[in-house]
């Protein structure tokens, strides 16, 4: 039976207001964002005032902001997202830990944005489609709920890793006891606990998320194409030095299964260093590369078009 013009009307309507309807803001997330840069400036203000500059605390937050950084790069991004390579569990774990302590979500969530960003990496279903702008790319998308229906879906590979659900449902006490505690109670033996809060917690939280922010929005609009010019992403040395390898981003969404994204010797990826070491006393494996004909190939490409 025929729906009524009234019903079809009706229906066609609904279908409207659900593609139109706003997006719900996520306040949780929105808060944590803009309020731990202030907490950070605060609590360093006070730190510094009473303490001056120790050192010690200097060298905690550097190793705390490379601890959790390359946690996400090696962990989150290679070895989980894209399964450029095998890790031994014990790695595995530690990735998931010091990750947690990054602050940007389980990896569970992380890589399946992530996996959507890279099957859709421009149009509108990207959850960071520089399109949107700037900001929208930076960290403007994380100011709402999900949006992309792919990812109320999880992969299932990811579903059926016990690592990976376990630190998903346990997500929020390991981000806080890894992020804040750890680094407070490490401080305070170090001499200040208000440095280890202020320092590696806070204000390397906040730095640790901006050097990630970047690769999605600024290595998607400057930078240099040497591989495709088939979407925005773009290599940028710069951005590589602050990201731990990641900013040969035009390198890295051309060939998304390396476990490099700097595949020159003199490239600076951390990352990829680590992995490769790993890898030399059995505690990663199956490392992949892309055969140098089709990296001379897609450079070879992107110069005749050039020219």
């Amino acid at each position: 039976m025929k729906p009524s013009t009234y019903e079809q009307t009706h229906l066609e309507a609904q279908t409207f207001q659900a593609k139109t309807k706003q997006p719900e803001l996520d306040w949780v997330n929105i808060l944590f964002l803009t309020s731990t840069p202030v907490i950070a400036t605060i609590l360093s203000f006070f730190y510094f005032k009473s303490n001056g500059i120790e050192w010690s605390q200097i060298v905690l937050a550097v190793i705390f902001y490379f601890a959790t950084g390359i946690a996400i790069t090696a962990g989150y991004h290679r070895l989980i997202s894209h399964k450029a390579y095998k890790a031994n569990p014990l790695v595995k774990l530690l990735f998931l830990l010091f990750g947690a302590a990054a602050f940007q979500n389980s990896a569970l969530k992380w890589c399946a944005d992530h996996r959507v960003h890279h099957r859709h990496v421009d149009d509108e279903k990207d959850p960071y489609n520089i399109n949107k702008g700037f900001f929208w790319a930076h960290m403007g998308w994380i100011f709402y709920k999900d949006q992309q229906t792919e990812t109320s879906h999880y992969p299932k590979d990811l579903l059926n890793d016990k690592l990976v659900m376990w630190q998903h449902r346990n997500y929020l006490w390991i981000a806080v006891a890894m992020g804040f505690v750890l680094p407070t109670v490490i401080g305070y033996f170090l001499g200040s606990a208000l440095g280890g809060l202020a320092l590696a917690g806070v204000a390397r939280v906040v730095f640790v998320h901006h050097c990630t922010f970047f690769i999605n929005s600024l290595c998607h609009v400057v930078g240099s194409r040497p591989y495709t010019d088939t979407n925005t992403a773009r290599d940028s040395y710069i951005m590589a030095f602050f990201s731990y390898g990641e900013g040969y981003h035009n390198y890295h969404h051309y060939f998304p299964s390396d476990y490099r994204n700097g595949i020159r010797w003199y490239h600076f990826d951390p990352t990829k260093w680590l992995i490769k070491t790993l890898s030399l006393v059995g505690l990663t494996n199956d490392l992949k590369k892309v055969p140098e004909k089709l990296i001379l190939q897609a450079q070879a490409q992107m110069k005749q078009k050039i020219a």
